[in-house]
């Protein structure tokens, strides 16, 4: 079993939430024998636009046939104004082009897949980005299934708060711990039997 998480941070260099959130539900993952692999978004080059390729430089294609590969999906997101991050947007633009394939009567190249949804922030807004997202993988093929979200929303994980990545896993672990144990067992429940 493979699992990719799309981190969609927006901070290039810094530790941020949401990328220690991801780094904590991997480790759930790993423990129950999910390889898992992390790709923040904000690292690579990925051009506006509805297609699969854009062109000279685009990076997305190569991080599309690692979705294509894998079992489980995740999309990990911060909330800003309410909303899932502009990098995981980009990402359900960049997957547009699969669903023009679904919208032809053509199978979705993601159907089978299972999905995961994982928001931080410091205020509310976290049913809005599931609503949003939930819809995106029912119109992609993808599988979301029940108890398959974790967000974390936390005065620490305010917009610049500085709190170490021990303090967070700490909050995680003590607070949290049971819901990714419950969204894991959900995402590898509900993988297509082979």
């Amino acid at each position: 079993m493979k699992a990719i998480i799309l981190q969609g941070t927006l901070k290039k260099e810094s530790l941020s939430n949401t990328q220690a959130l991801s780094e904590f539900l991997a480790g759930v993952l790993r423990k129950h024998q999910v390889e898992c692999q992390i790709i923040k978004l904000v690292e690579h080059n990925i051009p506006a636009g509805t297609y699969s390729d854009m062109g000279l430089g685009d990076e997305w294609p190569a991080i599309l046939e690692q979705l294509l590969a894998a079992d489980i999906l995740i999309f990990a997101t911060p909330i800003w104004w309410n909303n899932q991050s502009s990098e995981i947007q980009r990402v359900i633009e960049r997957l547009d082009e699969l669903h023009d394939e679904v919208l032809a009567g053509k199978p979705s190249r993601l159907e089978g897949k299972v999905g995961g949804i994982v928001i931080t922030g410091d205020s509310d807004g976290a049913q809005h980005v599931i609503a949003n997202i939930s819809n995106f993988f029912n119109a992609i093929g993808i599988t979301l299934p029940p108890y398959a979200t974790l967000s974390v929303l936390w005065e620490k994980q305010a917009k610049g708060v500085k709190t170490s990545r021990e303090e967070l896993f700490e909050k995680y672990e003590k607070e949290y711990g049971k819901t990714a144990e419950t969204m894991v067992a959900q995402l590898i429940k509900f993988l297509p039997k082979k």
